[in-house]
Order: C-alpha cells, then structure tokens, then sequence
C-alpha cells in the first residue's frame, strides 16, 4: 500500500470517528454551508427535525425552522465575526417542531469551511428539570432551618400559654370557657403544624434496600381505596419487568399517598374523576446524589397522574416550595415534605400540568445489585 493509501484510509477511519462522536452526543447537531443548506445532521438532529440527513439536505435552514426564528440572525452573527455565540431560550415552537419547543442554542464557525457554521441545540425540557430539582433541593433545606428554629422558640412558649389557659378555665365563668377553650385549641394546632415541619430537620441518613416499587403502590392503592378515594377509579399502568428500586419503603409510601392524596383532591367529585399510577424505565438521565460527588443514572419513572382542573401557571414553578398551596385550609407542606425525601434519595420530583391533565413524575435510581445487571435489562426489558 502507497503512502497516498494509507494517507486516505487514516483520514477515512477518522470520519468514521468524528461521525461515530457526533452520532453519540445527545444534543441535536447541524451544520449549515455558506449558502444556508444543511449539509449534515446526527442522529438526534433528524429526531428532533423529524426527518433524516439526506432529506434535511435539501433544504436550507430557513425551511425547516419557524419564521422570523432568531436562529437566522445567530447565523448571520457568527459568519460576519467568526466567533461563536450562545443564545438560551430561544422559542422554535411550530407545528413541524411541536409546541412549546424552546432551546439553548450554541452556534460557531467552521474554519475548515468558511461560510459554514455548526448549531447545537439543548432542548430546555432536561434544563429546567435538573433546575427545578436543584431548586427543591434548596427549599428543602430552607425549611429544615426554619423547622429547627420553630421547634426550639414556638414550642416552649406555647406549652406555657396553653397550661396558663387550663388554669384560667377552671377560675373564670362559664361565658368566658369557651376563649380559654379556644385558646388551647389554637394552641394545639400550632404546635401540631411546627410537629410536622420538625420532620424537615431530621438529616439522620435514610435505610434504603431494594424495593419492588408496585408493592408500595398497592399499599398506597388500598388506604385510599378505602378512605379519601373511595369514589374515585384509580387505574395501574405497570411495566412488570421494572428492576427493583433502592429505597427506604415508609418513606415512599409517605410520598406516593401524599400526592394520590393530592390527586384525589383535585379530581372532586367529577363523574368521570380517575388517577392512574405508572411505573416505567427511562434511560438518559444522570444527576448527582445528594452529599455525594456520584453522578447516578435515574431510569426508574413513577408516575400519578389525575384529569382534574390542572395547576395554575404561574403557581407551577413554586408548586414544591414551602407554604406553597391552592388548598383553603391547606399548610403548603406536603409537596415540599415529598421533595425533600425524594432529593434525600437522589432522585427527582416534578409536576407537568395541563388543564385535565396533571402527572407528578418520580425519577429514582435502581437498587445497587440491580444496577449491575442493567446493560443486560435496558437490551431484554420492556421500556414501552
């Protein structure tokens, strides 16, 4: 073989390289020439165009993005300075992109091409969720520094007040009982209210072992079958191959009746009132464990989903921070209680909410024993 040969057959070797990398990136990758054609697109790129290389080729980047897109004007910027730009939030919603699409765009030069220009989009989805979690996380430990301040400085003067209010009941008239009465109640009910946000402060690790998720839905199934939602048809939609979860069992039970609870409130008393528990594996996700520098994988999806009214909008963003409620007689607690045992056990919790439709989606890692196995699941399993 001449060296000419071997010249050509190392250049195709690093193609094949350079194409494999760019295949494997999880982000939508183009490049667009000098003339504004899209002369390539990997394999996340044709996804998210919903159309493959060689049909994307024919068409210039104008044709397949929204009109007026500041995509066109990113271009432009980076082939007049020759330096690349990012731009975040750029909104590519159409009815060939689907609605609500908004990305971080990152666009540079190609100096081996000039005029051409590299794009890379990161749909905003997967930032904002890992944003909202870091943000839960960050409500929870507000409120376990405010659970430890209202124990230590509202429940010694209270347990006063309430014994000063038995002692005026028994010296004052009869007309006048019923405000030491109240007095006590009201008493009471603080110091039940601080009793559960003491939950908050409690930072002693948590017992985990692996978990078959299902038997915790079907204790949560039964309780609320028979008290608060009894008249409301709750559904399973299971993958039974699911590996089990490592977890600490009361705990997940505590989470899961709290947002079926949830559910059931919102659902009423419609006639057509259904909760719908779901289990599945979602491969892709990896975020890092609570007080740990491990970055973890977080296939395992629990869903609770319900067709009542759905959150309102502008209350979404906050709906996991604490004192946070739509509830009348509500403390705003129990989603920022869920958020916390769930970021104690490296996993997500999120709502998506749309009117007759709202799901609270658990994402959790896999039991450490199961994890080994998981190359031979994710190939066998059943991810539907």
């Amino acid at each position: 073989m001449s060296f000419e040969s071997r010249s050509r057959s190392g250049d195709d070797r690093l193609e094949a390289l350079a194409l494999s990398v760019l295949n494997a990136i999880q982000n939508p990758v183009i490049m667009v020439d000098g003339d504004g054609y899209i002369t390539f697109a990997n394999w996340e790129a044709e996804n998210f165009f919903g159309a493959s290389s060689a049909h994307l080729s024919r068409f210039v980047v104008e044709a397949v993005i929204p009109f007026g897109s500041p995509l066109l004007a990113l271009i432009d910027q980076v082939r007049e300075r020759r330096a690349p730009v990012n731009e975040y939030r750029v909104d590519l919603s159409s009815p060939r992109l689907g609605a609500e699409k908004l990305v971080d765009i990152y666009v540079a030069p190609v100096s081996q091409e000039p005029g051409s220009v590299v794009v890379v989009f990161q749909e905003r989805s997967m930032a904002d969720k890992i944003d909202r979690q870091l943000t839960h996380r960050a409500a929870a430990r507000s409120v376990s520094g405010l659970a430890a301040m209202l124990a230590h400085e509202i429940k010694n003067p209270l347990s006063g007040i309430r014994g000063a209010a038995q002692l005026l009941e028994s010296s004052v008239e009869e007309d006048d009982r019923a405000l030491t009465r109240l007095i006590c109640d009201e008493t009471d009910r603080i110091v039940s209210l601080v009793d559960r946000m003491e939950v908050f402060s409690d930072e002693r690790p948590v017992d985990r072992v692996p978990i078959n998720i299902h038997t915790v839905f079907d204790r949560v199934k039964a309780i609320a079958a028979a008290g608060f939602a009894r008249n409301i048809k709750i559904v399973e939609n299971y993958d039974p191959s699911l590996p089990p979860v490592y977890a600490n069992r009361d705990q997940l039970v505590q989470v899961f009746l709290n947002l079926v609870k949830n559910a059931a409130e919102a659902v009423g008393n419609r006639p057509d009132g259904e909760i719908i528990l779901s289990t599945a594996y979602r491969p892709g996700i990896r975020l890092s464990v609570a007080g740990s520098r491990e970055k973890v994988s977080l296939p395992l999806e629990f869903c609770v989903h319900d067709n009542g009214p759905g959150v309102p909008q502008d209350l979404l963003p906050h709906l996991f921070d604490p004192f946070i409620t739509t509830k009348t007689n509500g403390s705003g607690l129990g989603l920022a209680l869920v958020a916390k045992i769930i970021g104690a056990h490296g996993g997500i919790v999120e709502c998506d909410s749309q009117a007759n439709r709202t799901t609270f989606r658990v994402l959790m890692p896999v039991s450490t024993a199961a994890s080994a196995d998981d190359s031979d699941f994710t190939t066998s399993g059943n991810t539907q």
